[in-house]
């Protein structure tokens, strides 16, 4: 039809931005064993160098842990990204976490979510590396992480549809 042309393509690709700024690692080469054997998702670790967590994406927050220690988030595109603060550190019951948004708010890339006293989790013997995974994997023919030091402006992981 002469329309057609005209009709918004589906997006294909999409690009997940760091939620802080540190070293990111693919999520094989963390320290949980869940994560590190991708059965939540394929994703990143990150060794954060900052104290405050943004949002990677536009979105919603679709579950923000009591002990906000993790954060769900769905993308406008229909990506599903959970932020999981540290390992082990839901045992730390909310202490150190502050958060800045609630389950149920729409978010933009780079709105502040959390704040974290990261040496004061490490002086308790944390592991404190933020793990990112995208929990609807199985969804895209690719999800890829990219390492390296990034900031919070900075793709981590690249997904195909």
């Amino acid at each position: 039809m002469i329309f057609d042309k005209f009709r918004a393509k589906k997006k294909e690709n999409f690009e997940i931005c760091s939620p802080v700024k540190g070293d990111v690692i693919d999520v094989t080469k963390t320290n949980d064993p869940l994560f590190k054997s991708e059965g939540l998702g394929k994703g990143v670790g990150i060794i954060a160098e900052e104290n405050t967590l943004v949002s990677p994406v536009n979105g919603e927050i679709k579950t923000f842990f009591p002990t906000k220690h993790a954060i769900g988030i769905t993308s406008d595109d229909g990506v599903d990204i959970l932020i999981h603060v540290g390992i082990d550190t839901v045992e730390l019951n909310g202490k150190y976490f502050n958060a800045l948004k609630e389950q149920g708010d729409k978010v933009k890339k780079g709105d502040k979510l959390l704040e974290v006293d990261f040496d004061s989790i490490k002086n308790e013997g944390y592991d404190t590396t933020v793990l990112l995974v995208i929990t609807n994997t199985q969804e895209y023919s690719a999800v890829k992480s990219c390492e390296g030091n990034k900031t919070v402006d900075d793709t981590i992981i690249e997904i195909q549809k």
